[in-house]
């Protein structure tokens, strides 16, 4: 049985590769849409942070996410992938020992 690959995609905060399941990415789209993508099969241009919420707060912070996405982004969308980030990490470690 072939162990199969883990696809790894590196953190635009920290710079650290992590399986893209311990990941979330945002992208951007042709308009300048920027939107959080759970699947992460939406078109566009897109970018990942680790599921960490002070990995979320660096981003808005220094507003890493305007700089790789090229798009001006408001406290809201940093305010709202925050919960998002913060909502994922509890749930995982909810389910962590199924």
């Amino acid at each position: 049985m072939k162990k199969r690959k883990i696809p790894l995609r590196k953190s635009v905060v920290s710079g650290n590769l992590f399986p893209k399941k311990e990941l979330v990415r945002i992208t951007r789209s042709k308009e300048g849409e920027v939107a959080i993508d759970p699947s992460g099969r939406m078109p566009g241009r897109g970018a990942y942070i680790a599921l960490d919420p002070a990995e979320a707060q660096v981003a808005w912070d220094k507003k890493i996410l305007d700089r790789v996405l090229e798009v001006k982004l408001s406290d809201d969308f940093y305010q709202e992938l925050l919960a998002y980030v913060t909502h994922q990490k509890a749930r995982k470690e909810l389910f962590a020992n199924e």
